[in-house]
C-alpha cells in the first residue's frame, strides 16, 4: 500500500514537472520576440524612475498621467534624433549616388592623388578608374545588374531595420507599464527570488540596481560628451555631414574605445582630400580631448559607484555585446556584477567560518591551560 502510494506520488511529481517545463517552453516561444524590447524598457524605466517619482509623488499626478508624461518625453528624445538622422542619411545617400552617377556618365570619376600614390593599391585604383572612365555606359549597366543580383541582401537589410523599429516601438510601449506598475513588479520579483534563494537575494538585487544605473549613466554620459565634442571638431574641420557624423559618433561611443574609429576615419578622409590642416587638427582634437573623456568619465562614474574594477565592466560590456547584441552593453556588466557579488560573499563567508574556527580553537587552548595542574601543586 505504501509502495503504491509512493509510486503514484512520484508519477504525479514527474507529470507536474513535465507540464511546467512544457508550459515554460511555450511561454518562451510566445514572448521570445518581446524579451529584448522588454529589457530595454526595463532599463530605461529603472534609470529614469526618480523623475517619474517626482511627477507622481511630488507633483501629485496620477500614476497613469505620470507614466504618460515620461513615456512621451522619452519617445520624443529617442524619436526626434532618430527621424532626423534617417532623413539626413537619406539625403546624403541620394546626393552621393547622384554625384557618382553624374561623374561616371561624364567620364570623369577620379580620386585624390594621395590615394593613387599609395604603394600597394595605388596602381589598382588607377586601372579601375581608367576602365570606368573609358566605358561609362558599360559601367552603369554592370552596376545595375550587380544591384539586381543582390536585391536579396537589400531585403534582409530592410527586414532587420523593420524588426529593429518594431522592437523599439514595443520597448516604448512597455515603458509605460514599467513606470506605472514597476514598484509592484519589483516587489513581486524580489519576494519570488527570496522564496528560492533566501534573504541574500536582497544584496544581489541591490548590486544589480547599482550596476545598471552606473553603467547606463557612465556609458550614456560618456557617449553624449564624446559626441558633442566630436561634433564641434567636425564643424570647425568642415567635415562632410557633421550632424550625421555626430549621431554616428554617439552610437559608436556606446562601445568602449570605439570613438577613434569615427573621428580617425574622418581625419584620414580630410587628409586624402588635401585638407591637411583640418585633418591634422581633427586628429589632435580627437587624441587630446575626445579620447580623454572616455578615459576619465567612464571609469569614474562606473567604478566609483559600483566599487567594481573597470576591467570587469569593460569585459562585461564587450562580452555582453557579443552574446546578447546591443542590449548586452548593459546586461553583460550586470551579470558580471552579480557573479562578483556572489564571489565576494562566498569569500567573506569562508573567512568568517575560518575566523570562528580559530576563535574556538583558541578558547579550547585557553581552557586546557586553565585546567592544567600547576607544577607547584602537590599530587
Amino acid at each position: 500500500m505504501i509502495e503504491n502510494w509512493t509510486k503514484e506520488f512520484i508519477i504525479q511529481r514527474l507529470l507536474a514537472i513535465t507540464l511546467l517545463v512544457v508550459l515554460f517552453v511555450l511561454c518562451f516561444q510566445v514572448v521570445r520576440f518581446f524579451i529584448v524590447p522588454a529589457l530595454w524598457g526595463a532599463i530605461l524605466a529603472y534609470v529614469t524612475f526618480p523623475i517619474y517619482n517626482f511627477f507622481h509623488q511630488r507633483v501629485r499626478f496620477s500614476s497613469n498621467f505620470s507614466a504618460t508624461i515620461m513615456t512621451v518625453s522619452i519617445t520624443l528624445m529617442i524619436g526626434v534624433p532618430l527621424v532626423a538622422g534617417i532623413f539626413i542619411l537619406q539625403q546624403e545617400a541620394l546626393s552621393l549616388i547622384s554625384n557618382l552617377v553624374y561623374r561616371i556618365k561624364a567620364g570623369y570619376l577620379d580620386v585624390p592623388d594621395s590615394v593613387k600614390d599609395l604603394p600597394v593599391i595605388g596602381q589598382q585604383v588607377k586601372d579601375v578608374l581608367w576602365r570606368v572612365n573609358k566605358n561609362p555606359a558599360g559601367t552603369l549597366e554592370t552596376f545595375r545588374l550587380w544591384v539586381q543580383s543582390h536585391l536579396y541582401y537589400g531585403k534582409i537589410a530592410f527586414d532587420v531595420v523593420f524588426s529593429s523599429l518594431a522592437k523599439l516601438g514595443m520597448a516604448l510601449m512597455t515603458l509605460f507599464f514599467f513606470y506605472r506598475d514597476g514598484t509592484s513588479l519589483v516587489r513581486q520579483i524580489r519576494q519570488a527570488l527570496r522564496n528560492i534563494i533566501g534573504n541574500r537575494i536582497d544584496g544581489y538585487i541591490d548590486s544589480v540596481g547599482t550596476t545598471t544605473r552606473a553603467v547606463v549613466y557612465g556609458i550614456g554620459l560618456t557617449a553624449l560628451a564624446q559626441a558633442l565634442l566630436a561634433g564641434i571638431g567636425y564643424y570647425f574641420a568642415s567635415a562632410p555631414s557633421p550632424i550625421l557624423m555626430t549621431i554616428l559618433t554617439f552610437i559608436i561611443a556606446l562601445i568602449p574605445f570605439g570613438t577613434p574609429f569615427v573621428w580617425g576615419s574622418i581625419s584620414l578622409f580630410l587628409l586624402s582630400q588635401g585638407h591637411t590642416v583640418e585633418g591634422i587638427g581633427l586628429a589632435l582634437w580627437g587624441i587630446l580631448v575626445i579620447s580623454w573623456v572616455d578615459n576619465l568619465i567612464r571609469p569614474i562614474v562606473i567604478s566609483g559607484a559600483t566599487k567594481i574594477p573597470f576591467i570587469i565592466i569593460f569585459i562585461g560590456v564587450l562580452g555582453g555585446l557579443t552574446a546578447f547584441g546591443f542590449v548586452g552593453l548593459f546586461i553583460g556588466p550586470v551579470v558580471l556584477a552579480i557573479g562578483l557579488a556572489v564571489w565576494r560573499e562566498w569569500i567573506s563567508q569562508h573567512k568568517n567560518e575560518l575566523f570562528a574556527q580559530q576563535e574556538e580553537l583558541a578558547q579550547g587552548k585557553n581552557l586546557i591551560k586553565v585546567n592544567e595542574p600547576s607544577q607547584d601543586t602537590p599530587l
